[in-house]
């Protein structure tokens, strides 16, 4: 379980990951030292593995995103996970419970870039089925 102080420290990262630790302390009111030692304890156990870029609105929008469900052979989950590792266009892969085997998020510059992906994604060795749902808008994402 992690410090309130610490929960405080990571919303003000998730919001500017670059953020100095002058502006994080100013932020928290906290000294400069406590976040700075906060900092390196949180990464140390773990629970802060990375920082990473958050891209602009303006670019995000011009993006077309979607979920593609995903049912795949059991006995090539390994080898069909790996290969869907590659495609730089996915975003993220989750594993769920349900008539699905997994959810990719795909990230492309057009509908017809999408097309191709969800093309690769389903004639992929070990992939079954696939279902896409395109997504129109971000309400909200942290």
């Amino acid at each position: 379980m992690i410090h309130s102080q610490d929960e405080r420290l990571l919303s003000e990262l998730r919001k500017n990951a670059r953020a100095s630790i002058s502006e994080l302390a100013r932020t928290l009111d906290m000294s400069r030292t406590t976040v700075q030692s906060r900092l390196q304890k949180l990464e140390q156990n773990g629970v802060i593995q990375g920082y990473s870029v958050e891209l602009g609105r303006q670019y995000q929008e011009s993006q077309v995103a979607a979920h593609v469900s995903i049912k795949v052979r059991q006995k090539l989950t390994a080898q069909t996970n790996n290969a869907l590792k590659q495609i730089n266009n996915i975003s993220a892969l989750y594993a769920i419970s349900g008539e699905y085997d997994m959810i990719a998020e795909v990230e492309a510059q057009s509908l017809e870039q999408l097309s191709q992906l969800l093309d690769d994604i389903g004639n992929l060795e070990g992939v079954e089925r696939t279902t896409s749902s395109v997504i129109l808008e971000t309400k909200f994402k942290r």
